[in-house]
């Protein structure tokens, strides 16, 4: 362990579990907790959490952006609660290297060796993009082409978006081995890769050629997975978008994330469900940033949602503008304990209230005026189970008035006396024998664990 540091490097002889003690003194006591270090083929034990660059820089990052919040992330203790990942979305590729076949980066990303050192001095990890379409979403290269060459001419930047489009299809040759060797050689850890819909022959190749790199890559499947084909997501990939794209309203939100109980099956070390990126703090989709449009308490159901999923957590605002209340909510380490669990296991909804409310809110990348609509049971009831045999329970208002919000123990399959601890107030509430019955207001949550007494 490097004692400035507290990073831990190292070989050993063979895979397999290890345990580690860990003791800490100082002018507050002594402390000592058991670290265990998991070694083998399998990676992402524990759904990844970092930063991606979309949800505020869009098609306007380029390399200082992503290496400057790269340090504003370890300037504001992020690292310290979990923070890892540094992740590059659309719109960084360029034009083929001729010799290669692999993506190069474009002008505004000058060195990407470079880039991924300085992001990994820091303690962190580096994430890529791309598509096995012949162009991503934005119409940048992708990991196809229609000639042997993989040659690239640039459609006009009004083709944004536009469907359908006739850049948004597999090309007859693939260069998916070529690229992931590159991103290898760069130094990368993480992959998203985004086309829709999603399907097993185009994850398995990029899986195997992953696997082929040298490397190992974290393989995040972006959109709107299929779920009749979950089984395939689970066993080619480590993460998989189960919606489409969130955007900073409460009725995105709810569309995202309390219709995820059918996936909970699939959820689980190496695997998880993938609700889409955080939509806290600075967002904007571009160089006009903005205040997230959730209210504080919707910002509170946002984090507290994600972490009973067992949703990979990928904060998306501008980390130079990390506010008080934002940095609270990334560095409760017992909220995001909940989505840490090593058992891995995704939140279910146990039971519902109220009747129903209809959410209406702008639609992603809306232009006209465009909105969505969900419908959703008033008041909700998640819940988590955890390794240690106790439960994360979520208690959700989706109405517009606080409102009584019960869990039965008999719904969470719960015996016996059981403890509530409330997570976001680090507070123990009590012990309770057949229920817990709160306050909740309007678009909020109460998080609590239960735990059954001695």
């Amino acid at each position: 362990m490097d004692p400035a540091t507290g990073r831990i490097t190292g070989q050993v002889d063979r895979p397999g579990t290890y345990l580690v003690t860990l003791k800490a003194r100082g002018a507050r006591g002594r402390d000592e907790k058991k670290l265990r270090i998991v070694i083998g083929d399998q990676i992402a034990l524990t759904p990844p959490m970092g930063w991606n660059s979309w949800n505020s820089w869009a098609w306007t990052v380029d390399q200082d952006k992503v290496l400057r919040s790269a340090r504003a992330l370890v300037a504001a203790g992020l690292d310290r609660h979990g923070w890892s990942y540094v992740n590059i979305d659309d719109t960084w590729q360029g034009k083929p290297d001729p010799a290669t076949k692999a993506l190069q980066a474009n002008e505004r990303f000058p060195n990407m060796k470079a880039l991924t050192d300085q992001i990994h001095a820091m303690g962190l990890k580096a994430g890529i993009y791309s598509t096995p379409w012949m162009a991503s979403y934005a119409m940048y290269p992708g990991s196809s082409a229609s000639n042997p060459e993989h040659t690239w001419v640039s459609p006009p930047q009004d083709k944004r978006f536009i469907e359908p489009n006739p850049h948004h299809q597999f090309g007859a040759y693939s260069f998916a081995a070529n690229d992931a060797k590159q991103w290898a050689d760069w130094g990368f850890d993480y992959l998203k890769y985004d086309w829709n819909p999603n399907d097993e022959a185009h994850t398995r190749e990029m899986s195997e050629a992953l696997k082929a790199s040298g490397r190992d890559f974290v393989f995040s499947l972006s959109n709107s997975a299929p779920f009749e084909h979950a089984d395939d997501w689970a066993r080619l990939s480590n993460a998989w978008r189960t919606t489409g794209d969130i955007v900073d309203n409460y009725e995105s939100l709810c569309q995202n994330g309390f219709t995820q109980s059918k996936w909970a099956p699939y959820s689980g070390p190496g695997h998880w469900n993938d609700a889409d990126m955080m939509i806290l703090g600075w967002v904007g989709w571009g160089p006009a940033l903005h205040p997230t449009h959730l209210s504080p308490d919707e910002q509170y159901t946002h984090m507290s949602l994600w972490c009973l999923l067992s949703s990979p957590l990928l904060i998306g605002c501008d980390l130079e503008k990390l506010d008080p209340f934002t940095l609270s909510l990334l560095t409760n380490d017992e909220v995001l304990a909940i989505d840490q669990d090593p058992l891995g296991r995704a939140a279910t909804q146990v039971s519902t209230a109220g009747g129903d409310v209809t959410l209406v809110g702008a639609a992603p990348y809306a232009s006209h005026g465009e909105t969505n609509s969900v419908t959703q049971p008033r008041l909700q009831v998640w819940a988590k189970p955890l390794e240690d045999g106790s439960q994360a329970v979520g208690l959700f208002n989706l109405g517009d008035a606080t409102a009584e919000v019960t869990a039965n123990f008999a719904d969470l399959k719960a015996t016996g006396e059981q403890r509530v601890r409330d997570l976001w107030r680090q507070k123990d509430l009590g012990a309770f024998r057949t229920s817990f019955t709160t306050d909740v207001p309007s678009h909020g949550v109460v998080l609590v664990k239960i735990s059954r007494t001695k």
